[in-house]
Order: structure tokens, then C-alpha cells, then sequence
């Protein structure tokens, strides 16, 4: 199914200042810049690439940390509160698990308000929109608005207006509805996403499946409807259309869908169609400091006042490390004490704590 619809003049606004060497129009300055943060530090944005940007590997993003000093137990939490002026939260593990609010949260994110911190939840999770997501943080009882979440759904649409992706040109969608959602918001063509959840392929003598010509791009975020018929539908864009790009909205190997046990995260997705394509993807969502650097313009926040709080080493604390922001682990998701502690981790946040509610407990034993 083919869905556009009009965005309105603010959807994605992003400050630009022209260069003077380059006759570049803002919007693509904006672009260039925006999509360096996808890079390793070597790489660059030719001009052939306008649009459709190069098919260049992400640098692996751990090789380049200088070795840190190992994480300190978080103990003095107004030296930290007092540091900094934003607090980026990611949501599983961290908020919440599955549809299960973690305790102490509400009260924990109240204090911080009531200091005049400003709160931004960022998650990797694709299958919901900006707006789904505030609803789901309505049902646990937390008021958060729209403009304070940043799911890596609504990143891959930001990302393709960053590089002026072609509106008469098509994306296909291996994910769930929030993508679509965001998409269809930036005005995008689209095709692909749940309903092609229930395509068979019947394999027969001299079968060729057929595919868009017109697909200049393809996201693949985490999908419960992953099927082969979407493998070989992404795999035949991604290589047979010239110039598609190939987008992942992460590679998290596991995910929170329920408080009982991991599940295999949006990382499988990607994966099938990295095996299948031999190509590696954009990827819009954490550790790619895309984001944060959206984040810092949209709100003129100074990343060092910045301090990122989430329970995964490979993705939250290296995001918040690639943008130079201080980190805070939490063990209320995926990575335990022993994991952070291992010889094999060289991944060190500044702090680790249990649960965010320290931030709470730990001020009032301090009293």
C-alpha cells in the first residue's frame, strides 16, 4: 500500500549556517552535517552522494573510545544534577519494561522537573511514532509531550530530509507502524511495513519476483511481521536500484517486550538483510550520534551539559560518549554488574547505579 501525505513547514526544522566555501544551499549544509554524525571521523559527504548518501561501512564505534578509567558507583547525585542541564533517558530497561513502569520512576522524573532539568526520552525502538509513544507514556501515568520524545522511527524520517531525499522517489519499510507513521508525516511515499507481513513467495520454475524500480531507500527497523518475502523484496531495492540507501534504525541484538525474559531485538532484522545484500546500513538510532546532534540544534543544548541515562553499554552509554555528554548506566535492563565489570567490557560510563529512583534515594540519604 502507497501512502503520502503533506508535512507542515516546521515538521524537521533544523538550523543551518551556509558555508561560506561551498555554494550549497542551507538545507543540504544541514544535511552534510547532520550525516557526518553517521561516519567514522574519516569520512565525508561527496557530492554525488547527495542525495542517496555513499555506501560507506559505519566505523566501529568502540575502536575509537580512548581506554577510560573504570565507572565510578554513582554517589553524589547533586554534583551530577548540578553539572548538567539535560537529562536524555532511554525508555526499556530504563522507564520501563515491556508495559511495566519501573519503580520510582514518576517520582524520580518530578524532582528533576521541579530543578528545572530538562527531560528527553530517546529511544532505538521503531514500532511506535512520537505520538504513540506519548500515549503509551500516558498509560503509566507520566506526562511527557511529544517534543520530549525521539524514537528511532521519527530519526530515520529526519534523517532522510537531512540529506533533501527525493519526494517522488519511494521507501520500503521491513518494520512496524511507527515508521510508517513518521514517514507519512515528512510527506514521504511509501510501501512495505506490516501489511506485507502476510506475502508468501511461491517458488516456481522460472519465477522472478518483481519489485519498485522507484525505491530509493529502504528502513529496516525492528519487525514482528519479518517474513522472507520482505527479505527478498529489500534485498532486490537495495541491490538492483541504483543509488538505494540502506537504513537501520538500530541493530539492538535484544529488546524488552516483556519483563519476563530478552527477546531478539531490531539487530536480527538488520542482520538478514546485511547477510542478503553484503552491505552495511546507515544506522539512524544509537550509537550514531545523529540524534544527539539533531537534539543539541533543535534545542540549543550544549552537549556537555548533556548527561545520557540507559541500561545498554554497546548503544546508550556509547551514544552519549560519541557526543561527548556524560553517562549514567543503569542495571535495571540489559547490562549487569558483572557484564560492566567483565575484562572483555572496554565500554566505561562515568557512573552506574540500580534504577534512575537513585537519582531520588541516594539525594535523600545524602541529607
Amino acid at each position: 500500500m502507497l501512502m503520502t501525505r503533506g508535512v507542515s513547514d516546521a515538521f524537521l526544522a533544523v538550523s543551518a549556517s551556509a558555508s561560506s566555501r561551498s555554494p550549497a544551499p542551507p538545507a543540504l549544509a544541514t544535511g552534510r552535517r547532520l550525516f557526518s554524525s553517521l561516519l567514522p571521523p574519516s569520512s565525508s559527504l561527496s557530492s554525488s552522494n547527495r542525495h542517496f548518501g555513499p555506501r560507506r561501512r559505519l566505523g566501529r564505534w568502540s575502536s575509537t573510545m580512548a581506554a577510560r578509567a573504570a565507572a565510578q558507583r554513582l554517589e553524589n547525585v547533586d554534583e551530577l544534577i548540578d553539572s548538567v542541564e539535560t537529562f536524555l533517558f532511554d525508555c526499556d530497561g530504563v522507564i520501563w519494561k515491556g508495559d511495566k513502569l519501573i519503580d520510582g520512576v514518576p517520582g524520580t522524573l518530578d524532582m528533576l522537573r521541579s530543578k528545572g532539568k530538562r527531560l528527553v526520552f530517546v529511544t532505538n525502538n521503531s514500532t511506535k511514532s512520537r505520538k504513540q509513544y506519548g500515549k503509551k507514556f500516558e498509560t503509566l501515568g507520566l506526562s511527557v509531550t511529544e517534543e520530549e520524545i525521539f524514537a528511532s522511527s521519527f530519526a530515520a524520517a529526519a534523517y532522510l530530509r537531512s540529506i533533501d531525499f527525493p519526494k517522488d522517489k519511494k521507501v520500503y519499510v521491513i518494520g512496524e507502524d511507527g515508521i510508517l507513521k513518521e514517514l507519512e508525516l515528512a510527506g514521504y511515499q511509501y510501501l512495505g511495513g506490516p501489511e506485507d507481513g502476510a506475502k508468501k513467495i511461491e517458488l516456481k520454475p522460472g519465477f522472478l519476483m518483481e519489485h519498485d524500480h522507484n525505491v530509493g531507500a529502504v528502513v529496516v527497523g525492528f519487525d514482528r511481521y519479518f517474513n522472507y518475502y520482505k527479505v527478498q523484496y529489500g534485498t532486490l531495492c537495495i541491490r538492483e536500484n541504483p543509488g538505494c540507501i540502506f537504513i537501520a534504525t538500530n541493530r539492538d541484538a535484544v529488546t524488552h517486550l516483556t519483563d519476563a525474559q530478552e527477546w531478539a531485538g531490531g539487530g536480527s532484522m538488520v542482520g538478514a538483510i546485511c547477510g542478503s545484500t553484503q552491505r552495511e546500513p546507515l544506522v539512524v538510532g544509537k550509537p550514531s550520534t545523529f540524534m544527539m546532534d539533531y537534539l543539541a540544534n533543535k534545542f540549543g543544548i550544549l552537549k556537555s551539559q548533556i548527561c545520557m541515562v540507559g541500561d545498554r553499554l554497546d548503544t546508550d552509554i556509547l551514544f552519549g560518549q560519541n557526543g561527548g555528554c556524560k553517562t549514567l548506566l543503569v542495571l535495571s535492563g540489559v547490562t549487569s554488574l558483572q557484564m560492566l565489570q567483565s575484562p572483555s567490557n572496554s565500554i566505561q560510563p562515568d557512573f552506574y547505579t540500580n534504577k534512575i529512583s537513585d537519582l531520588v534515594t541516594l539525594k535523600a540519604a545524602a541529607v
